[in-house]
């Protein structure tokens, strides 16, 4: 197997963020990849422009299909960093996910510093009691996309979730496969925020839809 370390950035209209985004991820692994999911901006350009291979869909997808699409074309790598492409230059603190791996672990979890403003945190929740319920692992960072996986790993959680149930579906289908899940804190990681107004409602509204049928799936013995 090659022994390329390969970072995978979700994105969908992040122009303005991307492109520093890319910039700190190549400081850390040895190929940059955004998967542009219909973006209506920039993103696909400036990425490109900082360094980034691109693989754009037509339309959106969803995060969890966008990327499951892309793995497929992809040559392997020994290890792979999930990445949100609103990360900005904070990328560059995603260091310590390496060093998780290096220390045994699987699957290493980005958990990020308390937010300033966000929901009301009933998505979280309900995403963390699932993977407990489902598996016994507490995760304190249920919906984090800043995830370094082992090659195994990535094998065992594939295909991956549709939507924004994905992180969820990976840490519960990781567990359930006897590998190895760790959370790691970062200080200073810091991504787009969502608000308590009609869009920040509405996008926690699909992602618990998204989880819902994850978890539900799972507690039915399905993938």
């Amino acid at each position: 197997m090659s022994r390329r370390t390969v970072a995978l950035v979700a994105a969908r209209d992040e122009a303005g963020r991307i492109g520093p985004c890319v910039g700190a991820l190549r400081g850390l692994v040895d190929e940059v990849v955004v998967v542009d999911d219909g973006s209506r901006d920039g993103t696909a350009s400036e990425a490109l422009e900082s360094g980034a291979a691109v693989m754009r869909t037509r339309r959106p997808l969803g995060k969890g299909l966008a990327l499951e699409r892309a793995l497929r074309r992809l040559p392997p790598a020994e290890r792979w960093l999930l990445a949100d492409g609103d990360l900005g230059g904070t990328a560059s603190l995603l260091g310590p996910l390496f060093e998780a791996l290096d220390e045994g672990a699987h699957v290493a979890i980005a958990v990020f510093p308390p937010a300033r403003a966000g929901g009301l945190g009933l998505v979280k929740r309900a995403a963390s009691r699932g993977i407990r319920g489902l598996t016994g692992f507490v995760a304190t960072e249920p919906l984090s996309g800043q995830r370094a996986l082992t090659a195994e790993a990535l094998e065992a959680v594939r295909p991956l979730a549709r939507g924004f149930g994905l992180e969820t579906a990976m840490t519960i289908d990781a567990v359930r496969a006897g590998l190895r899940v760790v959370e790691v804190q970062v200080p200073g990681l810091a991504h787009r925020a969502t608000f308590r107004d009609l869009r920040g409602f509405a996008h926690r509204g699909r992602q618990g839809s998204d989880i819902g049928l994850a978890l539900a799936l799972r507690a039915l013995g399905f993938r």
